[in-house]
């Protein structure tokens, strides 16, 4: 989700909207913390903060492409699985080490659609944004998997016929929340309830919004293809199967090539009357338009084949965002259906009587429709399938109308951000609800009683830390899920510890039960109870700094616990565990809002001290830069410019034997370039050679070089190990889902791998011990054998 409500305080100056932050991190609840996100159809702002999806998707498209698309990570993971294949044979050991699932299972993360088995009782099917497609057989409380874990994990539909037959749209439509999505290859058939796939068509679709099965025949299936979010074209609009999937035409083309579909609803009482939505938008590096003259409603009166637009009392000017629409089941006369503005906020409700001959605005207001700035995030309606009054509205909020959308209240009791509701037709009265929290059933028709799932692995993670005195305590920054403390053990229940969204966490190095949490733009508390109550307040009202990244970076010096570094656009030092701050360098970005290259923010990403020398610091930053100081920050040095790849830097590392041996990993991709992911200093930062090579073509999120000599990266798509001076690289773990690794930490006396996963939650693997690796360091000896090194991890 995006909890970030920096969005609707946009009014307020950076000082009043840091102190709000602040206020967020020493007293959010991260399962009701309402989110944000930006409605842009100019440019970025300029100001002193990011956006959520800017930061995960500007990292990715900070080379300055215009595409991200599916193609790209395709490709990736195409050279991961390569590569794994390939190391298998040298380095067994290596490759086959398994990961096992840390947790959480309680936390949950972004559903967007359900699906509710017509045979099996109490069973349904759900789609997790970036986490695959999930089993439930005892009415949601449980889920396991029912998608590879070797494949894209981005899915935006599911839907099931009666005789068990299940089709799943990968891609997520929902054009980037407080994170990223991603794209999708195209819709997958299941004949076994998900216990075997296969892709059956549009490789080109990018996101699939909805699916809609005729119930008359159900090898007629409906596909709402909302196409790639970057690049116009592609299959976009509404498209049919007539044989169960194995072949599909496009039945409904879009406007004009940057609008497709995002919804697709059939009258039961009469298939050949379909009803679409279609979406005009469109996400570029430095702008996004979310609106415009492609976005509208259709009908098909025979079955697909021709197609009207729906227009009476409708707008039809460009100011349209998303549609939401849908009919009522027991009156599929009665149609509903809602459009935000072009730059996001709720614009207006409509009902038909008539099958959409003709429409009525309802009296709903923005307070009712609780769609807040970004109506995009939603567009979705849902009616009880009893009764054509009974009406709910995703929003922010849950909104429940029973008087046929005159008017909405809220529904209390569940997660911010609502996708998706399906009722059992079953059991009387039960209702499943899909949020960026996971997943609920109510048993009173969707008016109250909400009780979440106990078992929903597919939470997206942004950061984690374990304690070093004991492997098994960790803490976790999560995507529309707040801050959380795992100190209950393996598969044990993890408990909310405040934040907004939870970004960078940390525990103290000597004593786990201080616990540090971050919400977005380093509003950071500490705690003293493990991350509970009373909380001190530091970073936003305490540093100084006029920037600050969402995951503005919070460190502790490795041969101090009492000594921390937190960074804006300014490097600043507390040496009393966090409580006070002081700066320690100047402004060492060139971005900002007053930046004549125009590039909107200047952040520190990234920074790192050196284990074996205290003076010595590294620094990465969003717009590319490096800088190192050998005296504590008396004096920066930066790395030449011409060095270094220019995209955003996302991590630093130090060596830690030798201060001198550092490491940088970059986002973004080389698409052809000779662009680095992975770059190494020997002389202290003054000099960088690019030690990747070999590695997938795909962003890296994460370095460590551990004591004996190795080197872990954390990348969109997996995790790698080489040498401490890289050459040949080795897929490290089998078992670890195709989600992106947002970060790794390791533990060293345990010799313990933790990776956070966006997507699949929290996993661990033990690093083998490579006794020829030791036998190498000091590390300024450069004849290295890589191959040598790692076949010692045989051992």
């Amino acid at each position: 989700m995006r909890a970030t409500f920096v969005r609707r305080h946009r009014g307020l100056t950076a000082t009043a909207l840091v102190a709000l932050l602040a206020t967020v991190a020493l007293t959010a609840s991260s399962a009701t913390v309402p989110s944000a996100a930006p409605s842009l159809a100019t440019s970025y702002p300029t100001g002193p903060m990011e956006v959520p999806d800017e930061w995960m998707t500007a990292q990715r498209m900070s080379d300055g492409s215009r595409d991200l698309s599916v193609v790209k990570y395709t490709r990736a993971r195409g050279e991961a699985d390569r590569l794994a294949t390939r190391t298998r044979s040298a380095y067994r050991p290596l490759a086959e080490r398994p990961w096992s699932f840390f947790g959480p299972a309680n936390i949950g993360g972004r559903v967007v659609d359900i699906a509710v088995d017509p045979q099996v009782p109490d069973q349904i099917f759900i789609a997790a944004a970036s986490g695959g497609v999930w089993k439930s057989s005892d009415a949601g409380a449980t889920f396991t998997p029912a998608w590879p874990d070797g494949w894209a994990q981005a899915i935006g539909a599911i839907a099931m016929t009666s005789d068990g037959v299940l089709f799943a749209g990968t891609g997520e439509a929902q054009p980037g929340g407080g994170s990223i999505t991603f794209g999708g290859d195209g819709v997958y058939r299941s004949t076994d309830r998900g216990a075997t796939w296969q892709r059956v068509g549009l490789a080109d679709s990018h996101a699939i919004g909805r699916f809609a099965v005729d119930p008359s025949d159900e090898d007629r299936v409906f596909a709402a293809a909302s196409g790639n979010l970057f690049v116009p074209g592609g299959e976009r609009g509404v498209y049919l199967t007539e044989d169960g999937g194995d072949t599909w035409r496009q039945v409904l083309a879009p406007p004009n090539d940057t609008t497709g579909a995002t919804e697709v609803v059939i009258d039961p009482t009469d298939p050949d009357r379909v009803y679409a939505a279609m979406w005009d938008h469109l996400r570029e590096p430095h702008q996004r338009t979310y609106g415009g003259p492609g976005s509208s409603l259709w009908r098909s009166d025979d079955g697909g084949e021709t197609w009207a637009r729906m227009t009476t009392g409708l707008p039809t000017d460009a100011d349209q965002g998303r549609w939401g629409l849908t009919l009522a089941p027991s009156d599929p006369q009665r149609l509903y259906a809602y459009v935000g503005t072009a730059l996001g906020p709720f614009r207006a409700f409509y009902r038909s009587d008539d099958g959409g001959d003709t429409w009525t605005q309802t009296p709903v207001s923005t307070s009712q429709a609780s769609q807040s700035t970004f109506s995009w995030w939603f567009g979705k309606i849902f009616v009880d399938p009893g009764n054509a009054d009974h009406v709910f509205l995703m929003g922010v909020n849950l909104m429940r109308s029973t008087n046929g959308a005159r008017s909405f209240s809220s529904v209390g009791g569940v997660h911010a951000d609502q996708h998706v509701m399906r009722w059992d037709p079953k059991v009387p009265n039960r209702v499943y609800l899909g949020n960026d929290g996971g997943v609920y059933r109510s048993q009173t028709n969707g008016a109250g009683g909400w009780v979440k799932a106990v078992d929903e692995r597919y939470t997206q993670f942004y950061t984690v830390d374990v304690a070093q005195t004991d492997p098994s305590l960790k803490v976790g920054g999560t995507q529309d899920n707040g801050c959380n403390r795992g100190y209950n053990g393996v598969g044990g229940p993890w408990n909310a510890i405040g934040c907004g969204d939870g970004l960078q966490t940390l525990i103290h190095p000597e004593n786990p039960n201080i616990v540090f949490g971050c919400s977005q733009y380093g509003a950071c508390y500490r705690s003293e109870t493990a991350g509970g109550t009373p909380r001190q307040s530091i970073g936003t009202g305490q540093t100084t700094s006029q920037r600050r990244n969402w995951l503005t970076p919070l460190q502790f010096d490795p041969n101090d616990p009492n000594v921390m570094y937190y960074a804006g656009n300014i490097v600043n030092r507390s040496t009393d565990n966090g409580r006070t701050w002081t700066a320690i360098s100047p402004d060492l970005t060139g971005g900002g809002p007053n930046d004549p290259s125009g590039y909107p923010w200047g952040t520190i990403t990234s920074v790192a001290a050196a284990p074996s020398d205290s003076a010595t610091l590294y620094v990465g930053t969003d717009d590319g830069r490096l800088w190192w100081t050998r005296d504590l920050g008396a004096t920066w040095q930066q790395v030449d410019p011409g060095q270094l790849p220019g995209t955003w830097v996302t991590r630093v590392a130090v060596n830690p034997r030798d201060a001198n041996v550092a490491y940088a990993t970059f986002s973004a991709f080389r698409s052809g370039s000779d662009r680095a992911h992975v770059m190494m200093t020997r002389d202290g930062g003054r000099t960088w050679t690019d030690i990747g090579r070999g590695l997938p073509d795909a962003p890296v999120n994460s370095v460590i070089p551990t004591a004996d000599g190795l080197l872990l990266v954390g990348t969109d798509v997996g995790v790698f190990v080489s040498a401490w001076n890289g050459g040949e690289w080795a897929a490290l773990g089998t078992t670890l889902p195709k989600a992106a690794v947002m970060y790794l930490r390791y533990h060293e006396p345990s010799r313990q791998l933790t990776a956070a996963t966006f997507g699949r939650g929290i996993y661990d693997l033990t690093v083998p011990r490579c006794p020829a690796a030791s036998t190498r360091l000091p590390v300024r000896d450069p004849g290295v054998g890589v191959v040598g090194v790692l076949a010692s991890c045989r051992a």
